[in-house]
């Protein structure tokens, strides 16, 4: 079967997807939302609103409604020294639409936690346990809020912006802490028992 059998008018869903949710979906949850959300500069080109951390729960219900049936990511920022400081990040897709948007929620170092969007997109059930692992963000209604790449005794949240850059190690004696960092593995030649030393044969200064 031909290209042009199979598939006859061109691709044009991208263009007019976005299109569609720019001019029509987000003028309309704008007005469902007075005040709740607040319309973005595109980035990319994919639509994108700042969504009111109090609202969030009815926004996305709005938008699951509307064909949002996908829940794409889940992602956490720290933008210290900026207030307020966090954001967490929601990409949202309609099938067979196309449909994109982008919901940006900001939130407040001393308020750390904003509504679960599990309960109607399970994909984010892992994706917000990545998120509360790495800031600090808590998800409240969340079935497991519990660490999921960091072990369960780990302290802290390694992808704040203030978090030690050697982490736990930074609070060790600098001789445990210098030893095999920033320095090459064992190269043929070295001596015995000095990859990783500062100061050894071929790896480190």
């Amino acid at each position: 079967m031909s290209g042009r059998r199979k598939y006859p008018q061109a691709y044009a869903g991208g263009a007019e997807a976005l299109a569609h949710v720019r001019d029509e979906i987000v003028p309309a949850l704008e007005a469902a939302f007075p005040g709740g959300v607040t319309p973005l500069v595109p980035s990319f080109d994919q639509p994108q609103v700042q969504v009111a951390p109090d609202r969030l729960a009815a926004v996305a219900r709005w938008l699951k409604d509307r064909g949002f049936n996908m829940l794409v990511d889940v992602g956490g920022v720290d933008y210290l020294p900026r207030t307020p400081r966090y954001e967490v990040v929601y990409h949202l897709l309609a099938l067979p639409q196309l449909w994109r948007l982008r919901l940006r929620v900001p939130v407040e170092e001393d308020e750390l936690e904003v509504p679960t969007v599990s309960d109607l997109w399970p994909a984010a059930e892992a994706a917000e346990r990545e998120v509360w692992d790495l800031f600090g963000i808590r998800f409240a209604g969340h079935p497991n809020l519990t660490r999921i790449l960091m072990p369960d005794d780990w302290v802290g949240h390694p992808l704040r912006k203030d978090y030690p850059i050697q982490g736990p190690r930074a609070s060790l004696p600098a001789f445990a802490a210098e030893r095999n960092r920033y320095h090459a593995p064992k190269l043929p030649g070295d001596p015995p028992g000095t990859a990783g030393w500062p100061g050894g044969a071929k790896g480190g200064n």
